[in-house]
């Protein structure tokens, strides 16, 4: 089935779609292929994208969520909602943040050997079950994680689920480049 909205040619692309990117891109990847499927369709609306890539940059890169802890909890939304896009495009980041190949899939079915590791799966799975963590899961949080981490991990979750939804319904597909990964 063809995706509902394509990634947008370079062709249309003007100086405006470009800078809507430039907080996630560097400019010699502003272009539909250097944008990847997902960043090449979010071109089709450049002041949506001027508006959610700053805010979703900080999420993937200035979170204060340790970069194992945002994977882990990326992976599970990703599985939880079968988005192939999201799950493909985080196993480098995954693999990057040091978490192996049985911990990626492990955190796709929710499982964590490390304790900290399964408390932010069950967080993932209250947020995306109950739209919050319960009081037990947040003060479990709070014996490893400050106050800040938490908030970031919720937004993480929200993040990544809104992305999914998106991915999902315009029909945006791993590039064969991150399948290979």
């Amino acid at each position: 089935m063809p995706p509902r909205l394509s990634p947008l040619p370079d062709d249309q692309w003007d100086e405006r779609t470009r800078e809507a990117l430039s907080s996630l891109l560097p400019r010699r990847l502003r272009n539909e292929r250097g944008a990847g499927p997902a960043m090449a369709t979010l071109a089709r609306h450049p002041q949506l994208a001027e508006i959610f890539l700053p805010f979703s940059t900080y999420v993937l890169f200035h979170s204060t969520l340790p970069p194992r802890l945002r994977e882990l909890a990326t992976l599970r939304v990703a599985r939880r909602r079968d988005c192939a896009y999201e799950w493909t495009s985080h196993l480098v980041l995954a693999r990057q943040a040091g978490l192996t190949e049985a911990e990626i899939e492990a955190a796709g079915r929710g499982k964590a050997a490390d304790p900290l590791d399964s408390l932010v799966l069950a967080a993932v799975d209250e947020l995306e079950d109950d739209s919050t963590v319960s009081d037990r899961t947040w003060d479990a949080l709070g014996e490893h994680l400050d106050e800040r981490q938490r908030m970031d991990l919720v937004f993480t979750v929200g993040t990544y689920a809104l992305l999914a939804m998106a991915f999902n319904t315009f029909g945006v597909l791993p590039d064969q480049e991150e399948e290979r990964s």
